[in-house]
């Protein structure tokens, strides 16, 4: 066998061998990209993959990278929740306090959506739908108020879209920030919104066609929450009743974060968010946990993090 020539093992060594000079490169980069090469190395391998397979396939995630959906796929196949189970459990090994469940981001967070304090309007203009006002406090780990938390909340229209992903809404459309006050509060008015399915003839329902799975999401609200001192919170929470709250395609339902709705509720005391008729009310309290350095109080979502 001639010096170009490898057996499977070989090639893979050779992929996965430095041949820089020493302190070049990342480490890290280095470690995980040889044991994902090796992975799928022995995938091919032992699968016996075929080039027709292995072509469709980088063509599929191309068409994926161009689609902009690659954060479905990683709710979809979950990772994302992985990370947060990984996150929980050292949380537990490390005894710290347990705070709201942590929930995935999602990749349609968008920064920078219009700030008020105490309350706001997510909706605008005409009722759309039911009406919901959606109140409660940040509090800290002892229960005590949190002043001036950033409330960072989002949802999908009546259409299971997301404004800056969908052409039809305005910027920032059911998106806004809210400042807590001195005791804490935050409310904010909006409508009960549906849930939703990942586009169809997407690269993402392609793959979950050929799996055999749905692509719904139960009905949702998602928040970022950040004050100093505090650990970041980024956690959605579901509205009962919804059939795919037990089966989410992203994986995101869980214990302590599925709302219980008030309808009915009488408008007095809510006329400064336009409500004038009975409505339906949800109270929820968010916990945050003490932040043990700077960097876990930072109010950044999570590509901006990557890129900070």
């Amino acid at each position: 066998m001639s010096a170009n020539e490898f057996t499977v093992q070989q090639l893979l060594e050779r992929v996965n061998t430095t041949r820089r000079a020493e302190g070049q490169g990342n480490e890290r980069v280095r470690q995980i990209t040889a044991r994902i090469v090796a992975d799928l190395f022995r995938t091919i391998d032992e699968l016996d993959v075929n080039a027709d397979e292995f072509w469709a396939a980088t063509d599929w995630l191309s068409r994926l990278g161009a689609s902009g959906q690659m954060g479905l796929i990683t709710a979809g196949l979950g990772f994302d929740r992985l990370l947060d189970i990984r996150a929980d459990e050292a949380d537990r090994r490390a005894g710290r306090a347990e705070g709201t469940p942590r929930a995935i981001e999602g990749p349609l967070y968008i920064a920078g959506a219009p700030l008020s304090r105490y309350e706001t309007r997510l909706d605008e203009g005409e009722p759309r739908g039911e009406v919901l006002v959606m109140e409660g406090r940040v509090l800290d780990e002892q229960g005590q108020p949190v002043a001036g938390a950033l409330v960072d909340v989002w949802h999908a229209n009546e259409q299971g879209r997301y404004s800056h992903f969908d052409p039809e809404q305005p910027p920032y459309a059911l998106r806004r920030r809210i400042e807590t006050d001195a005791q804490g509060r935050y409310r904010f008015r909006s409508f009960l919104p549906p849930g939703y399915a990942i586009p169809p003839g997407s690269p993402t329902a392609e793959l979950f066609e050929a799996l055999d799975r749905h692509g719904n999401r139960p009905a949702h609200i998602h928040f970022l929450i950040a004050a100093p001192g505090q650990r970041l919170l980024t956690t959605q929470v579901n509205l009962p009743g919804d059939t795919f709250i037990d089966d989410d395609f992203a994986f995101a339902t869980r214990d302590g974060l599925v709302l219980t709705l008030e309808p009915g509720t009488p408008p007095q005391g809510y006329e400064s968010l336009g409500v004038n008729a009975p409505f339906t009310r949800v109270r929820f309290d968010f916990k945050l946990q003490r932040a043990l350095d700077e960097d876990e109080s930072k109010p950044l979502a999570r590509m901006a993090r990557v890129k900070a």
